[in-house]
This record gives C-alpha cells, structure tokens and sequence, in this order.
C-alpha cells in the first residue's frame, strides 16, 4: 500500500522518554539538551514504550484501506492504557502487559515510571510547552475500589470526575475537558457513549515547541510534493542551517530539534515516492536506534511542507490483535476497579498537529471506555418486606401451593 512519508511524523512526541530535569531561570536557559541519567527501570520503560509505539504505529498504518495522512500518540495510548491496568488482574493484566510491550515489569514499576515520566516531561524545557493530563470520569451506577482510585491520584495525579450515562449530554463536560487540555485542539473527541458504559479513564496531552532554528516566512513559497498518485503544489519551508542526517539503503533521517533540543522531529525519508509502505516493516526500535546513533552534522538545504490535520482512530481491533482481546469481552477480569463485572468497549484515540515556520502545536487524547459486561452486575433481589410465593411444577405449570408471608418469624 503506497504512504505518505508524512505518516512517519509521529515518532514527534511518543519517543521522546526523559525521566528527570530541573527547571532553570529565564535567564539560564541551557542552549543543548540536557543528559539526564536513567535508573534501570526507566531504561526498561524507554526500551518497552519504544518496542510498542512502533508496534502499534505499524499496525496502524496497516489498518488504512486509503492513502493518508495519519498521526498516532503511543505515549497518550501507553498512559491512558496504563492507568486502566491498575483495574485489571490474571489472564487480564497479562494480556494487557503484553499488548503494551511491559511484561518484564511489575505495575509499581509502570506507575512510577510514568509519574517520574510526567514530570520530566513537563519541566526539562521551558521553550517547549508541554502538559499531560489524566483523568477518571465515573458514572453514578459504579462503586470504585478506594485503592484504585488512590493509585490513579498518586501515580498520574488523575482528576476525578462524575457523569451520568441516562443524560443525553453525558459526553459534553468531558468533551470541555479534552478540549481545555489540548489547548482546543481537538474540541469534539467523543459524540456518544454506550449505554453500559459506567467509567471514562482518559488521557490528553498537548505540546508546542518552536524550532531551535526558526524558518523565515518570507522563504516559504509553494512547491511541487510528489505524492505517489501525482504532484499537487503546496506551501513549502526552506532554510539552510546544521541539522544532524542519516543517510541509509534507499532513505535518509533528519533530526529537527525544538527549544533547547530535547524534544526533536525526526523525519524518515524514503529515497523513492512511494517508499512509505516497503520501509514500513524496516522501521524497529533497533533500526531506529542505529540510525539515530549515527548521524552527523552537516549543513543542510532543507525544505519541509507545512502541514496541518487531524486524526481519530478506535484502536480496539488493533489492540485486539496486539493481544490483549480478553479486556474487551466478558471474560475480561477488572476487579481492581469494582465488584462490579466489567469490560473495556473501546480504545479511542484522536490527534492533532501543525508545523509551520515558527515550530509544531500538537494534541493528542485517549479515552478509554469501560462498561458493565452483558452478564452486568448481580440483581439485587432483596427480600425484606410481606410477599406471597407460588410452588407449581415447572413443566406443566400445575401450582401445589400458594401463600403469604406477612411475618417469617411467626410459628
């Protein structure tokens, strides 16, 4: 299937695991990026997010039936996943890790990987805007297990919200909320919910870097991109400056940094029109790594597109498919969450990205659905007032008896 070398722009954000940094003044802004040392299990988490965003990446652009423009967050799906674990136990929590590529974790290293994830994240740059937000939407049916609840405050300082699934404007306030977080960016992620749908584990996350090295407007002009059905002319960037390249078999790497450079665009750049879909399997954490490591500076004429769109995608087949398909069906074990039987109805995911001469303003936001299972919860049948009873024979519905009991202690 022919892509668009666009696709491959999502490695933005996602793969860009930094684990701990101090904020530094205004007016001592670090000019490079700062090296930060990893404790084991922070490598580990890098090494495993990095082996799923690819995973799922590929899965994705496979899923396409038509030539487009896509765009993934792994790190928003790996949150919003992640808290949803912290429900799951047995067969379920097994199938979950090995869908997000952690088996070889235990969930308190997940928790505090990610909490020492967000903070790094939001702090190691202060050119660079970034937020990550977390939150827990449950409906008034559910009871939560307090210590869920408590891991989800402390681990991803998730807020707690309530909605009410009968109100036909149940999705509204978390739609504002998503919409608050990404900074408007994606204003309407959800139009409805399922009608056994009782919580809403969610993550949103926004970024808006400005290139460490600005393009000037007045050279932007349009240009010919060669798409691999045909050339079409658009607002193209041009600047001449070092940029660290990698020129492989058949592509070249470029690394494009923002603010200080610890948060980078890396753009995979098939040498032929249509070279997206035969790279595509090519692409690992491996592969990635060693064309990484061997770039080198050099002073580039570069030219990049402007571009600027949006994409939603139900990410339930392809996670499915990933290996966690118990979590969607009746067999799903969430019991850390409630008493309450329950299933996760969807995954959904839905991005936003622009780049222009200044830098990139990007969003993205993950809502995961989780609703009683068709066996829903154990009727309540609570005898505690007068009532008459009827002893018949079933087949035939013949009835031997029938009575009222008034006062079960009466002789």
């Amino acid at each position: 299937m022919k892509r668009n070398f666009l696709r491959t722009l999502i490695i933005l954000v996602p793969l860009l695991a930094i684990f701990s940094s101090s904020c530094k003044k205004t007016d001592d802004l670090p000019k490079e990026p700062v090296q930060i040392p990893l404790s084991a299990a922070q490598t580990a988490i890098i090494d495993y997010g990095n082996t799923f965003a690819f995973d799922i990446f590929r899965k994705v652009v496979e899923s396409q039936s038509n030539a487009g423009n896509l765009m993934i967050s792994p790190l928003s799906i790996s949150y919003a996943l992640s808290m949803t674990l912290n429900g799951a136990n047995g067969a379920t929590r097994d199938s979950m890790m090995k869908a997000l590529r952690v088996s070889g974790l235990s969930i308190d290293e997940i928790n505090g990987s990610f909490k020492g994830l967000t903070d790094a994240l939001t702090s190691v740059d202060n050119r660079v805007a970034i937020s990550i937000a977390n939150s827990i939407w449950i409906d008034k049916r559910l009871t939560v297990k307090v210590p869920f609840i408590n891991t989800l405050k402390d681990s991803y300082a998730a807020d707690t919200k309530d909605f009410d699934i009968t109100d036909p404007k149940a999705v509204d306030p978390v739609n504002k909320w998503i919409s608050d977080k990404t900074n408007g960016l994606i204003p309407k992620m959800l139009d409805n919910l399922q009608d056994n749908t009782v919580m809403l584990l969610i993550n949103a996350i926004y970024f808006k870097g400005k290139w460490k090295s600005e393009f000037e407007k007045s050279n932007t002009e349009n240009r010919p991109f060669y798409k691999a059905s045909g050339t079409i002319s658009t607002p193209g960037m041009y600047q001449e400056s070092e940029f660290k390249i990698y020129e492989g078999n058949g592509f070249k790497v470029g690394e494009f940094p923002y603010g200080q450079g610890n948060f980078v665009m890396d753009i995979i750049l098939p040498d032929s029109n249509d070279g997206t879909s035969s790279m595509l399997a090519s692409i690992t954490p491996s592969a990635f790594n060693s064309w990484i490591s061997q770039m080198t500076t050099n002073k580039v004429r570069l030219y990049i597109p402007k571009f600027k769109y949006s994409y939603k995608k139900g990410l339930k087949e392809i996670l499915t498919d990933m290996g966690m398909g118990i979590a969607f069906t009746d067999n799903a074990d969430l019991s850390n969450i409630s008493d309450t039987p329950l299933l996760i109805n969807d995954v959904k995911h839905n991005t936003f990205i622009e780049t222009n001469e200044e830098g990139t303003e990007a969003a993205a936001a993950t809502v995961v659905e989780v609703g009683i299972t068709s066996a829903g919860p154990s009727p309540e049948f609570r005898v505690d007032h007068p009532f008459f009873y009827i002893i018949r024979e079933s087949t035939t519905n013949s009835i031997l008896f029938m009575g009222e009991v008034a006062d079960p202690s009466a002789n």
